[in-house]
């Protein structure tokens, strides 16, 4: 009895260490639920991960198609030091999501990973991201991929 009571008491140990990740709802619109994306979901890349820098004022854009019959479109732009700050806006054929900044997803962490979901399904077409450099000195290195499911 007292080994099942010291499991029981370890594992509850163990789920309380591990950090929750948000599931709230960033925003809401035209149908579409944005919420925090994940890191555990690895998805086919339909838009290869880019490398590239940026400088205060500065815009960067990326394309990315999207098929039929699709739910979700999964963005994630990481720069890594929450003493610059970055922005993202998303441009559906349908909507405009953003701009999102750092703690967007529900962590102050130099980057932000977002879910654009809608049960009917997502706009099909090119779906285009914006990436400013709202608060930079000098110049910040970044990656962003974009992906749907």
């Amino acid at each position: 009895m007292k080994v099942h009571l010291f499991v029981l008491l370890l594992v509850a140990c163990a789920a309380l260490s591990v950090p929750a990740v948000s599931a709230a709802v960033v925003e809401e619109k035209n149908g579409y639920i944005v919420a925090p994306g994940t890191d555990n979901l690895r998805l086919p890349v339909i838009s290869p991960m880019s490398s590239s820098s940026i400088s205060q004022g500065q815009t960067q854009w990326y394309s990315t198609a999207v098929p039929a019959r699709k739910t979700s479109f999964f963005a994630d732009l990481n720069w890594g030091a929450s003493s610059d700050s970055l922005s993202l806006t998303i441009y559906a054929p349908d909507a405009t999501f953003g701009p999102y900044y750092d703690a967007a997803d529900g962590r102050t962490d130099g980057r932000i990973n977002l879910r654009i979901s809608k049960t009917g399904g997502i706009a099909t077409g090119t779906w285009w991201s914006a990436v400013y450099g709202s608060r930079v000195n000098g110049v910040r290195s970044y990656t962003y991929s974009a992906s749907v499911s």
